[in-house]
Parts: C-alpha cells; structure tokens; sequence
C-alpha cells in the first residue's frame, strides 16, 4: 500500500511515523507547504517527497492522509474522492458548515471514504467509559463534565484561521461526548471570555469557553475550554449516574492539586500538549485507517460525524454572540446517524 502524506507539521509528523512503521504500509510520499520540512522528514523515514499535492495524485497512490492547514481540507477531499481515493483527514474538514456540507457532498458522489481525525474515540479512558456507561455500571446517566485547557495559547498567527475555540478545541468535547453516550445534543447555552491577552479580542477569539448542553434523553453536560491553564494540558471527562460516577484522564500526570490534607499530590510531570496526551490514540486512529483501506473493519469516524460536531460548535457560537439558548434544530446539517 502507498500512501500519500500531504502537511508534515506535528500532526502530520506523527502519521508519517506512525504508517511509516506499519507492516501493511509499503512506501510514503511527503509533501508541504514547506518542502524542506516535508523534505527532511522523507530522509529521516526513508520515504519519498513531492513537490507538492499535484505529485501525490499524479504519481499514484492508494490512500491520502490530510494533515494540513485547515484551509485547504475541503478542497483536497474533494480531488481524492473525486480521484476515488480513501482519505484520512484531520479535523475539522473545514471551517463552515456550507464548506463542510460541499465536501461531504463529493465524498457521497463519489462513494470513496472519509475517516476524520477525532483521536479520542481512540484513547483507552474515553473507550473505557464509553464500555462502563453501556454495560449499565452507572445506572441512569445525569451528568457529563468535560474540559479541555491548553497550557499556553497557540501562535497568535493561528487564532484567526482557527475558527475560534468553539470549533477548534471544544469540537473535540463535543465529538467524544456523542460518542461516549450515544446521544445527541438537542440544545444549548454557551458563553464565552476575552479577559485574557489582547491577542485573542485582535483575533475575533475568546479564551476561555463554557457550554451547558442537553441531550436528547435529558441528560446535562457541560463542556469547558480555556487556552492559558498555567498547570498543564487537561482533558478530562466525568460522567455521573445514579449507580456510579467515573472519570476520564485523571491519573499521575493530571496537572491539578488538591486542597485536601489527605489528598494527592500535585503531579510531577503534568501533560504539556495534545500531543503528549495523546500521542497513542493518533497512532491507533491511523492504524483503524488503514485497516478501513484494507477492507478489513468499518469506517470508526465517517465525515457525518464531523457534521454534527460542527453543528454542536456553530450552535456555541451562535449562542454566545447573542446570548441565548440555541436549539440545534436552528443549525443546518441535521444528524443523519448516531455514533455507532
């Protein structure tokens, strides 16, 4: 199997890694914007760099991984399903619903394959709760909490592509909590903070975040997200029912501390970035891939799943900018299918 890498930054840096090494993977062409990053990483993996994406589909290849600047996410789904290839992309497939909704349009007309990157589907905490919740250890689910809080912001240059922290962070909380409950979100409310460094109210951009958001079996959940959490990256997720409560992603490097006199200590080594966090979940959705390419298990993170966390986030945003409830009957791309 060849498959073509197109963005080679960290995410990209990661799958080139990861199909690098994979049994089933028989050769790599790296291609960036910047082509002597693409150009280095070739040479360190032993594999092939393109000039560009033209290579990638003109020279040949049986699958295409998308790791690139936002931007140009719709538009290079489109060439490979239009080029009847299977394609992994990184979320989100694009920064608005009608770009989203155009993409999914070509993959549908073309009857190829979209698996999009929503890594924590693929952590072994998130899995694990999903499994608990469905086994029927916590009763009746009441409660969600989740939270995602980088340590520092991302480069200011990046905040006003980023589609701001709704689409860009918190989509992540809105795509594990359907996964993980098997519920959709019917309504909700969201507010959000530009207190913190003036870069973000330059941006358009808030930094810090806050959601209630209610399910469809009345279950409440809130989501919450700040871009300067001094401690640490945290992601965590608590789920409450009546039998039981449990949480995702506290372990010995959750940089949180604890007032108690009994309670544990602060960590020694707290998470810095997704990256670190996660790095084995990345792994393991770019092994499903190519596994989806091979015939052999089905599409875990189909592009209507992307939609309807994208719809979550148009629903915040829309919320927050003129503080009210949003239903998300009100947002285009109504749900097609529930996670499976």
């Amino acid at each position: 199997m060849r498959i073509g890498v197109i963005g080679t930054g960290r995410i990209g840096t990661i799958h080139a890694n990861t199909l690098s090494r994979h049994r089933d993977v028989g050769s790599l062409i790296l291609t960036d914007a910047d082509a002597a990053r693409a150009q280095h990483l070739a040479q360190r993996l032993g594999e092939t760099a393109a000039p560009g994406a033209d290579e990638i589909f003109r020279w040949g290849v049986d699958a295409v991984v998308i790791a690139t600047a936002t931007a140009a996410h719709a538009e290079l789904i489109g060439r490979a399903a239009r080029s009847g290839l299977p394609v992994f992309c990184e979320k989100p497939i694009a920064l608005d619903l009608p770009g989203t909704l155009r993409a999914l349009a070509e993959v549908e007309a073309a009857g190829t394959v979209l698996q999009t990157g929503f890594q924590r589907r693929f952590d072994t905490g998130y899995r694990g709760a999903r499994e608990a919740l469905r086994s029927g250890r916590l009763g009746r689910l009441h409660t969600v909490r989740a939270l995602t809080s980088d340590r520092e912001p991302p480069p200011a240059a990046y905040l006003p592509v980023s589609g701001g922290l709704y689409r860009d962070t918190l989509i992540h909380d809105f795509d594990i909590l359907r996964w993980v409950t098997g519920q959709e979100v019917v309504d909700v409310y969201a507010a959000g903070s530009d207190a913190g460094p003036p870069v973000f109210r330059a941006a358009g951009d808030i930094d810090t975040g806050a959601a209630l958001l209610t399910l469809a079996d009345g279950t409440l959940a809130t989501a919450t997200a700040t871009r300067l959490n001094g401690a640490g990256y945290d992601v965590r997720m608590e789920l409450a029912g009546e039998l039981d409560q449990i949480v995702v992603g506290l372990d010995d490097r959750t940089p949180i501390a604890s007032t108690e006199p009994a309670g544990p200590p602060a960590a020694d080594k707290p998470w810095t970035g997704f990256v670190d966090r996660f790095r084995p979940a990345y792994e393991a959705e770019l092994s499903a891939f190519v596994e989806v390419v091979r015939g052999e298990r089905p599409n875990p993170c189909d592009g209507r799943e992307a939609l309807q966390a994208l719809r979550i986030a148009e629903a915040c945003e829309l919320s927050r900018r003129e503080r009210r409830p949003v239903r998300l009957a009100e947002i285009a791309g109504a749900a097609e299918s529930l996670p499976g």
